[in-house]
């Protein structure tokens, strides 16, 4: 083996060095590159978010056309469009609990020209009750809670009740219990009947509809005796007296139904959750839209105006909660639904 000289051995050092000063020197280059372009890149940034919108906005809505996000979408879109100077156009996007709509976000809610109006329990509800492609903490963040709402327990208008408490009494002379309808399986609908059941010690047996006007339906025609609904949908049936109103799902009375006792005033304060709608930005929508946006939809939804219209429909105002006051709240209302189905052996559905 031929021996190595100190003289090749320092030519070998000497390459090493010259080799490990040109990779330093090239990270060194590149890095200043990456700094400049990004010094550049941001006063171009920070132009376009000031001048912000300068194309429509797009609200998506994950229920049809017509129903109550897309009423509350179209509130907010003519609030938007006085104070933004630019037209803001409303697409219905519904199915897949609420996933089709949440994906448009996610593909295109970055730019800041693509925002979301949907109901919390979309987000705290379905998730529990189904497998869904979305996470309600990572893909969306609450900018502005636009109104509140409830649950109303309503029976069918010629049943021998008038009350709660009568109800309860009536229920537990059924030897096979009573059925009670919901809107969707595993929604807050259907685990409040349960909840109910399980405080009242009364047997309610669950069925299931998909939307409410087919459960309406049966309600009137006698063949479910009682429901837990929507406020906004229930509303027109209760003022017309074609179904009766028992006792609703809220913190305190409603303004819209102010002669309906809450359940808490009845002795159940477990059963006092409001529901509430909010617009939803991407999470890396511009902080600085996002506030802009927050700002204008809270200011909006103040208007005496907007507050009458809300009133028609049975939802009350929202309340300037902050994004982190909405998560929170949210995550709490996520921790309750999954205990209440765990308590009543649902499991999701595939």
């Amino acid at each position: 083996m031929k021996a190595t000289t100190p003289a090749s051995r320092n030519s070998v050092h000497t390459a090493d060095s010259r080799t490990a000063t040109a990779s330093a020197l090239r990270r060194t280059l590149g890095l200043a590159v990456m700094a400049v372009a990004a010094s550049l890149a941001l006063p171009a940034q920070a132009e376009q978010t000031a001048d912000w919108p300068t194309k429509p906005i797009r609200l998506i809505v994950t229920g049809p056309a017509g129903g109550t996000a897309d009423t509350l979408a179209r509130l907010l879109a003519e609030g938007m469009q006085q104070e933004l100077k630019q037209p803001v156009i409303v697409e219905s996007k519904p199915g897949a609990s609420g996933a089709i709509g949440i994906q448009d976000l996610k593909s295109h809610g970055k730019s800041g020209y693509t925002f979301l109006v949907i109901q919390d329990g979309a987000l705290s509800e379905a998730p529990q009750a189904q497998k869904v492609s979305f996470d309600p903490f990572k893909d969306l963040t609450p900018l502005a809670q636009l109104t509140r709402t409830g649950l109303v327990m309503v029976a069918n208008k010629d049943l021998p009740f008038q009350t709660l408490p009568e109800f309860i009494s009536y229920a537990r002379q059924q030897r096979d219990g009573v059925d009670f309808a919901s809107y969707a399986t595993g929604l807050k609908g259907h685990t409040s009947g349960m909840l109910l059941g399980q405080l009242a010690k009364i047997n309610m047996r669950h069925v299931g509809y998909k939307g409410s006007p087919p459960a309406l339906v049966d309600l009137m025609g006698g063949h479910i005796p009682v429901m837990f609904d929507g406020v906004t949908t229930s509303l027109p049936l209760i003022r017309s007296g074609k179904i009766k109103a028992l006792a609703v799902v809220y913190p305190s009375r409603l303004q819209t139904l102010p002669d309906v006792p809450t359940f808490t005033e009845l002795g159940y304060p477990q059963l006092s959750k409001s529901g509430w709608f909010a617009l939803w930005s991407h999470p890396q929508t511009p902080a600085v839209i996002q506030q802009k946006l927050r700002d204008v939809a809270l200011a909006h939804f103040r208007k005496e105006s907007v507050l009458k219209q809300l009133a028609t429909v049975g939802m009350e105002p929202g309340q300037p909660l902050t994004t982190a006051e909405m998560t929170a709240d949210l995550k709490e209302a996520s921790r309750k639904q999954a205990a209440l189905l765990k308590s009543i052996g649902y499991k999701p559905e595939n």
